[in-house]
């Protein structure tokens, strides 16, 4: 498995819907076009919330893994 190098982790880990992506889109916010973000998160709903704001909002979604629990996702901001 290749590795991605990411300019920002943000680990909204315990914390439910809504509050990771209204983190995630502060976040996106406020980085340069074409930095990577690494999102941690333990709320399975970020796996339905996060691809559906990618599209929503045009920021490619890179990866996403999950693994006990814990889900993590790789966006590019442009």
């Amino acid at each position: 498995m290749n590795k991605i190098e990411h300019q920002y982790l943000l680990d909204t880990s315990g914390l439910y819907c809504p509050e990771p992506i209204m983190l995630l889109h502060t976040k996106l916010n406020e980085m340069k076009q074409g930095e990577v973000l690494l999102l941690v998160a333990t709320d399975p709903a970020t796996t339905r919330d996060v691809p559906k704001f990618s599209q929503f909002l045009k920021h490619p979604l890179i990866k996403q893994e999950e693994d006990q629990q814990q889900y993590r996702y790789w966006l590019q901001k442009v």
